[in-house]
């Protein structure tokens, strides 16, 4: 492990108001949205839409690296030129998600899962790093419930998250380490601020018993925010509030970066959280954005697989990315979405 080459990328893919483009959708996932707006599910349809993403204006303004598909990351975009090769040109850092997915827990409550994908990894991420990933991500999911998460729940995938991460490690390869705790259900934001701590404080301590070392790791947590379905949702100063509180008595400042997932929220909900949690800064670790569908959802719907939609839809992914990369700064205002 060369923990100097580690902390290099980590800072690259994290500082400076730049964040990290999650684009690492699966098959499935994929055209599952896909198919929701009517474009075919085919890898060519695939490979436009990724590409339209990675030449989008001015991303390498705003974008310090991008997670990613095993198919994405062995791909050439329309242009000829590999993903890797038209990222790396920017100065956006490629990545891998390496996990298998989240499975059903066994004995777990209704709806727990476990994330899978450790068999087999250390050759993987040999290979992924030949490829050119030089960061990767695991993503290990949390409910909220009256029993939610459960301790075999929070110890089992905190230990796979801190395996993964001493794999990647060992590979000099940056693990992006993600507890997600989502955002489904009813419950208050106290509730969220309590089960999330509990989830974070486990993944460090896991994090420290499997030796990985905090400064080489990039931290992709959810925000501490009140459920969908809940009545009353607390406002954006509130969640920028206890969102920090809860990093401060779990997160080490050794750590980089703290890159936050959207979790379900809306494009701009999540663009105002952020904008303001860096208004109250400066933190111990540079705080930024890994958003998947905030970044991408309007960019998808304009372009609705049409080669003539693609100039107008490339636009609005580069708009995304410059609201994010001014709220990562705190920066950002509502008057400059109306102004675009």
């Amino acid at each position: 492990m060369n923990l100097d080459t580690l902390k290099a990328t980590a800072e690259a893919m994290t500082g400076k108001g730049r964040g990290i483009l999650a684009m690492d959708e699966s098959h499935g996932t994929c055209n599952k949205r896909f198919e929701a707006l009517g474009i075919p599910t085919t890898p060519e349809m695939r490979r436009e839409y990724r590409t339209m993403l990675v030449t989008a204006p001015g991303i390498g303004n705003h974008f310090g690296g991008a997670i990613l598909f095993d198919e994405t990351l062995r791909d050439k975009t329309t242009g000829g030129k590999t993903f890797v090769e038209v990222l790396n040109a920017q100065g956006i850092v490629p990545g891998i998600k390496v996990d298998a997915g989240a499975k059903d827990l066994a004995f777990g409550e209704e709806g727990e899962t476990v994330t899978e994908g450790l068999d087999g990894l250390r050759e993987r991420m040999q290979e992924y790093g030949k490829l050119g990933a030089r960061f990767a991500k695991w993503r290990a999911v949390y409910r909220i419930g009256e029993y939610m998460p459960t301790q075999a729940a929070v110890s089992t995938n905190a230990h796979a998250l801190a395996r993964y991460a001493a794999i990647c490690q060992e590979n000099n390869i940056v693990p992006i380490v993600e507890p997600e705790v989502l955002i489904n259900g009813t419950h208050s934001i106290e509730q969220c601020y309590e089960k999330t701590q509990y989830v974070q404080q486990a993944v460090f301590a896991a994090l420290a018993e499997q030796g990985v070392a905090l400064e080489g790791i990039v931290l992709k947590p959810s925000m501490v925010i009140s459920g969908d379905k809940a009545t009353g949702r607390a406002g954006v100063e509130q969640v920028a509030a206890m969102t920090l509180r809860c990093l401060l008595s779990t997160v080490p400042s050794s750590v980089p970066g703290i890159a936050f997932l959207s979790g379900g929220q809306s494009d701009e909900e999540a663009t105002a959280h952020l904008n303001a949690m860096n208004k109250a800064g400066p933190h111990p670790w540079n705080v930024t954005f890994s958003y998947g569908r905030a970044l991408q959802h309007a960019a998808m719907t304009a372009w609705a697989g049409k080669k003539e939609n693609a100039e107008k839809a490339s636009n609005i992914a580069g708009h995304r990315a410059a609201m994010n990369g001014a709220a990562a700064r705190g920066k950002w205002s509502a008057a400059m979405e109306k102004a675009a």
